[in-house]
């Protein structure tokens, strides 16, 4: 990749549960069946790791079994047990902080146990027992309802120790982070950002921004006039219009630099609230100003819950 910040891989647990259709799973581990050629690959716990490692992962995270919502009981506390047991295997070749390529690497436990509160503290106590360097909320924004997701997210979050970093997986759009943020979340990861930029979609301080509409066809002010993205300060709007309609490769590549820059600059914002002891009123702040209706008066401003995937 010639990436030389960090880097987090995942253990193939969503594509468990994304892939459903091709895979079996059993106490050892998963077997998935390639999309490409047919061809069968085993996975277990202690693959998985090493895979990671060998990559050079700063963070590793450990293999986990993400159930799919909704769900029964019996089968969420299935995916504790072996998100568990899958997570101790996983330890077995190098540990929870290891040295093999030169700088520290680390894996990190994922709690689970979809939207059943007794299991996600079941999960949460037996993954403190193996003492990880820091801890996920996984299984979440996989189709529950948001107030579900903040439920368990603050349940499981109250509990994670105060000196380990809390990663909130699959979060989310602006809001989310900065909600996340509010409950004790350090880390998030999502694709809502770079893939609603290749459909046209960005995000900026006063919301989501659609180029592909027409309003935009003779607008030639920068997706933000405050952002100094490469994007913003050197292309209009007129032009990313241009470039999506035109099928351009160059307008999903702008369009998600300049997402990209929007959340790193949020991350960064809140990084410096909190250190000047103001997050409180710098949340107000941002929230009254992404979800006000001034600036989606005319067509080219999407509602702050119209996010999904842009077509």
């Amino acid at each position: 990749m010639a990436w030389d910040g960090p880097i987090l891989t995942d253990s193939g647990g969503y594509q468990m549960f994304s892939m459903a259709d091709l895979r079996s799973i059993d106490d050892d581990g998963v077997e998935f069946r390639s999309h490409i050629d047919g061809s069968l690959h085993r996975f277990t716990p202690e693959m998985v790791i090493e895979s990671e490692a060998r990559m050079g992962a700063d963070i590793c995270m450990s293999f986990d079994y993400c159930p799919a919502f909704p769900c029964e009981y019996a089968e969420a506390e299935r995916s504790v047990e072996l998100t568990t047991r899958w997570a101790k295997r996983g330890l077995l070749p190098f540990g929870a902080s290891f040295d093999i390529n030169g700088y520290e690497q680390v894996v990190f436990g994922i709690v689970q146990g979809s939207c059943y509160l007794d299991l996600r503290k079941r999960s949460l106590q037996e993954l403190l027992e193996l003492d990880f360097p820091g801890y996920a909320i996984g299984g979440l924004s996989v189709g529950e309802a948001k107030v579900d997701t903040w439920e368990v997210a603050e349940s499981v979050a109250s509990g994670l120790p105060a000196d380990r970093p809390r990663y909130l997986m699959g979060v989310g759009t602006p809001l989310d982070l900065v909600d996340g943020v509010a409950r004790g979340i350090d880390l998030f990861d999502c694709v809502l950002p770079t893939r609603n930029a290749r459909n046209g979609m960005v995000f900026t301080r006063k919301g989501t921004m659609v180029l592909k509409n027409a309003v935009f066809t003779e607008d030639f002010s920068p997706i933000d006039e405050t952002c100094g993205c490469d994007t913003c300060r050197n292309f209009t709007r007129a032009y990313l219009r241009h470039l999506f309609n035109a099928g351009e490769m160059l307008g999903p590549v702008l369009a998600t630099h300049h997402s990209l820059y929007f959340y790193c600059g949020l991350m960064r914002q809140m990084r410096t609230a909190i250190e000047a002891d103001r997050f409180g009123s710098w949340r107000d702040g941002f929230v009254a100003e992404y979800t006000s209706e001034a600036h989606r008066l005319d067509r080219g401003w999407a509602a702050p819950d119209d996010q999904k995937e842009a077509h």
